[in-house]
């Protein structure tokens, strides 16, 4: 009788064996309803064979073979088998995770009954390319047909990088294969989609991401499945969507961190994209105006192909003007004269001003200046954030929310003070400053509601607001042509980090925001408020001279031995109980150190958050200058922990970690 093994979405690295009467190897791949325990789960079958290591009378039958929709091809097992084993996550969770919610249900599979046809785009004229736009996409496509190439596309914002990806899709498509491209926030993906259907109407195309229903999420993984999509845009999680003719794979703004996952199955789908392109033998082209300096490192090696982009494409616009300003004197609203005074200018010529902070809420924190009392989350080692409209403190990690007290909680003092700005404070003191003005705040809070963000920047377009206030869902992938003034406020915040890569978020961060300005004809101008203005970032920032500044940071690295020049992988642990948490890492640390060949083990430390919905927390870095090396390592450690008995401890292990 053939026996089936499968895999289930479970914290074990292990198959289970059943008995399926009429499974054939074809099967591989299909879904299933099986008993386990006294209940029933879905699984997927990734093995049929006619023996198992178990006696034939304890295996029980599937209950169901779903072959309602066709089973996950061998490249994409391929793809999630290395997923599972590079990231030391159980091999079931990671082939569960990538089916749509709407197909790991235990009731089956129900289409829809009605499903709105995909809305068809306007066309509008193919603009020519520049040279360098040109020379991209012949020196991508001249391989295209040769196998595995991964490009670094790097272009100063606004150069057209999403051309160089339209034509390269166009041509992909034209040789009845599909393409890929991620981005990295939900919130662009409706921009993207509407520019994609716009300058390829006759080409079938779906977006994948985490807003859509449960039941038009699963129709469109199933249009790629089965080929109808010719053109899949998504987030992270569609790295793992299936496409039997897949011929490339774009990642745009690639150094974003939100291609990271940061919970469960910690994967990078940037990385992940490579290895689906090696795996297919298909390019992949990787987009930014400041790369991952892993990227970059690579692209120098000779690993990756370097195309570059240096100017920007639409005719007569420049790359903006960059100042730094100082901060305002004490006591003084948070925003520099500077600042206000060229938003005034803007104000005056009927111009849009944007002005970023990344930090929502009204203030950081809420003080006594005369017990010194603040207000301080009782779950978290963090501070309560100030939300003004709301008349509340809120948490931002766990979510907790206590009304704004009246009076100090420990001293009694009536007069509490605010510390620090967020969103809603800029806000205040622009509407204060320029009452006439119409200002336009977006963040987190404000763009909560489905279509928020449409409606916001269709308002944005229209001339509708003046100035705009935001986090940094503002600062990528947005073209604002009324835009001619940047201000970045709270840039000095990162610089006191201890996270090795902080700087060169920053770095990213304000360029991708100062690329907002002066996207069309027309000199653009971005304001930088700092107190360190000989600082090395802020003067490559002023050049626009990325290279610069990934040599100096790359030098950094080397001399740290941290990567590129070293691969990582972190420990997280977490328990309600210290005790528990503290007995574990201190096991933890000794195995890694029995262990530990070319790897280097550091001692177990608090993150910066050691505490977190009342849960301590404790993590341990290792490293090595061979990844190989790291992941035996890894391997062997991953089972030594498994059997460390220490009490109620939450672990995991982060491959390659994003933050430290």
């Amino acid at each position: 009788m053939p026996i089936v093994q499968v895999a289930f979405d479970l914290p074990l690295d292990r198959l289970f064996d059943y008995k399926a009467p009429d499974a054939t190897a074809e099967d591989v791949g299909l879904r299933v309803l099986a008993p386990f325990g006294s209940t029933l789960k879905v699984g997927v079958i990734l093995k049929v064979s006619d023996k198992s290591d178990w006696p034939e009378e304890q295996l029980r039958a599937l209950t169901s073979v779903w072959r309602d929709v066709p089973p996950l091809a061998p490249e994409d097992l391929r793809l999630l088998g290395f997923c599972s084993t590079y990231y030391h996550h159980p091999l079931g969770a990671v082939v569960l995770g990538a089916f749509p919610p709407g197909l790991r249900r235990t009731k089956g599979w129900v289409p829809p009954r009605r499903r709105k046809a995909p809305v068809a785009g306007t066309p509008v004229p193919v603009p020519a390319l520049t040279a360098a736009q040109g020379a991209a996409v012949d020196a991508v496509l001249e391989q295209a047909e040769k196998g595995f190439q991964a490009y670094l596309l790097h272009g100063v914002t606004g150069s057209g990088k999403t051309e160089v990806y339209l034509h390269l899709i166009r041509h992909v498509v034209s040789t009845g294969r599909q393409a890929l491209v991620l981005t990295p926030e939900i919130t662009l993906t409706p921009q993207l989609e509407k520019r994609f259907r716009e300058r390829l109407p006759d080409v079938p195309m779906v977006s994948m991401h985490s807003g859509l229903g449960e039941k038009e999420r699963a129709m469109r993984w199933l249009d790629a499945q089965g080929g109808r999509a010719a053109v899949v845009l998504g987030t992270r999680s569609a790295i793992f969507c299936p496409m039997p003719r897949l011929g490339l794979i774009v990642v745009d703004e690639e150094h974003d961190g939100s291609y990271k996952q940061q919970e469960g199955l910690r994967y990078s789908a940037r990385d992940m994209a490579l290895v689906r392109a090696q795996q297919l033998q298909i390019p992949v082209v990787l987009g930014s105006a400041t790369p991952a300096l892993e990227s970059w490192w690579n692209a120098q090696a000779g690993r990756y192909r370097l195309l570059s982009l240096s100017e920007r494409a639409v005719p007569g616009a420049s790359l903006p003007r960059i100042r730094l300003v100082g901060p305002p004197p004490p006591r003084a609203p948070d925003i520099a004269p500077a600042i206000l005074e060229a938003i005034a200018a803007r104000l005056e010529r009927g111009e849009q001003s944007l002005v970023f902070i990344n930090r929502r809420g009204y203030a950081p924190v809420l003080f006594c200046s005369q017990c010194h009392w603040v207000s301080a989350c009782d779950r978290c080692t963090a501070n309560m954030v100030v939300h003004l409209r709301r008349r509340e403190l809120r948490c931002h990690h766990c979510g907790q929310r206590h009304p704004i007290p009246k009076a100090c909680p420990s001293c009694g003092n009536a007069h509490l003070e605010t510390l620090g700005s967020g969103t809603q404070k800029v806000e205040t003191a622009l509407q204060t400053r320029f009452p006439a003005a119409r200002v336009l705040r977006l963040d987190s809070d404000t763009l909560a509601r489905p279509q928020a963000w449409e409606d916001t920047v269709q308002t944005i377009h229209d001339g509708h607001a003046d100035i705009l206030v935001g986090t940094q869902l503002l600062s990528k992938g947005h073209d604002f042509p009324k835009i001619t003034l940047v201000a970045a406020l709270g840039a000095d915040n990162a610089l006191y980090s201890s996270d090795f890569r902080s700087g060169e978020r920053l770095f990213a961060q304000l360029v991708q925001v100062a690329g907002r300005a002066g996207r069309t004809a027309g000199q653009g101008e971005v304001l930088v408020q700092t107190a360190f203005s000989g600082h090395p970032l802020f003067k490559a920032l002023l050049g626009h001279d990325y290279r610069s500044f990934a040599q100096q940071e790359l030098e950094q690295r080397r001399l740290t031995s941290f990567p590129p020049f070293a691969y990582q992988a972190l420990l997280r642990a977490a328990s309600e109980n210290p005790d528990a948490l503290e007995n574990f890492m201190r096991e933890a640390a000794a195995q890694a150190l029995a262990l530990a060949r070319e790897v280097e083990v550091y001692d177990p430390v608090p993150p910066p958050l050691a505490r977190v919905s009342g849960k301590s927390r404790l993590q341990l870095l290792v490293q090595s200058s061979h990844r190989s090396r790291l992941q035996e390592f890894l391997t062997a450690w991953q089972v030594r922990l498994q059997g460390v008995s220490c009490g109620p401890v939450q672990w995991s292990l982060d491959v390659d970690p994003a933050e430290l």
